[in-house]
């Protein structure tokens, strides 16, 4: 950076919240704030750019004006393509919130946060999948992040649609047996899983709520269902493959890398699913270090605003050890 800095904002915008840090050069946390999701492919540019300064207001007060700090560094859902994090950081650099801006998708904000330095390999499995990797010399590897159209499959609304999938076919005769069947209509309250598929046909039944379904299926493969076991299973498949191919483009097959895992699925350390990933860990990728992320993004978001500006790693353990 050309100038002196003094004092960073980092973001962690998600899906359901905004989290918000302003901290001092030497890692101490000044103020912290949150507000709504963060959306910008849904309710644009301009109002996830408001929910940002939202987000400030909470820690700063709500006098606070822009620009509200040397740096801005936000790591933020819906920037899946460099294009995406482009218009965001120009509407914040117009808005003036602070003297230099960066943003980047909010999978980079897990890796810093989960791995010891700021290199290596995050996958995010939560309602959605996504990977990223950077290697020591700072060469990225991600991917589009779209949905199934770029070849995604794995998160949490994947697995309920899956789960809702065999359930429908078990009761109406057109798939084999499975334990889904009831899982999925004990969870809603329904007689039938028919009578789910209506509510969600006539949206009486948001759809994110497939998301829920996530835990039962996770018991059933546990129980032996083999349905509910195969589809633990490809999900298994697919963080290891993700993950391979971030470190396969970086060139660390054979150098020892973290791979960070994030996100709700996860985090919640599945016995099940955590043997399988570590099984195909071992398999396909044995200098791979999987490690579960255990302090949040916004942790990853200001680690790197305190590497942007060259601060000391007394700052970074400073900061970590706020949380």
């Amino acid at each position: 950076m050309s100038a002196a800095v003094d004092t960073v904002v980092a973001v962690d915008g998600g899906n359901s919240k905004t989290d918000v840090l302003l901290l001092s050069v030497d890692g101490t946390i000044l103020a912290r704030g949150r507000s709504g999701p963060f959306t910008p492919q849904s309710t644009g540019v301009g109002h996830a750019a408001d929910t940002v300064e939202a987000g400030v207001r909470d820690a700063l007060g709500a006098e606070a004006a822009a620009p509200y700090a040397d740096l801005l560094v936000a790591y933020v859902a819906g920037a899946d393509l460099p294009a995406e994090e482009e218009a965001l950081a120009a509407e914040f650099a117009a808005r003036d919130l602070a003297g230099e801006v960066v943003v980047a998708n909010d999978t980079f904000a897990l890796l810093r946060a989960g791995a010891s330095g700021p290199w290596g390999v995050a996958v995010v499995c939560g309602a959605g999948v996504n990977a990223v990797g950077v290697s020591p010399t700072g060469q990225v590897a991600r991917f589009p992040s779209l949905g199934k159209i770029s070849g995604d499959w794995g998160g949490g609304l994947d697995l309920g649609d899956e789960t809702l999938w065999h359930a429908i076919r078990a009761e109406d005769g057109r798939g084999g047996p499975t334990a889904l069947a009831g899982l999925v209509a004990t969870h809603f309250g329904r007689d039938t899983v028919e009578e789910v598929v209506l509510d969600l046909h006539f949206g009486r039944l948001d759809r994110g709520r497939l998301l829920e379904l996530t835990v039962g299926l996770f018991e059933q493969a546990a129980e032996g269902d083999r349905v509910a076991l195969d589809l633990v299973t490809q999900m298994a498949d697919e963080v290891v493959v993700m993950a391979e191919v971030c470190l396969r483009r970086l060139g660390l097959m054979e150098v020892p890398t973290e791979v960070v895992l994030g996100g709700g699925i996860l985090r919640a350390r599945e016995p099940l699913l955590t043997a399988l990933l570590d099984e195909r860990f071992g398999t396909r990728t044995p200098q791979a270090k999987p490690v579960v992320a255990e302090q949040p993004p916004i942790v990853g978001a200001a680690l790197s605003a305190l590497d942007r500006i060259g601060a000391s790693e007394e700052a970074k353990t400073r900061l970590r050890a706020q949380f």
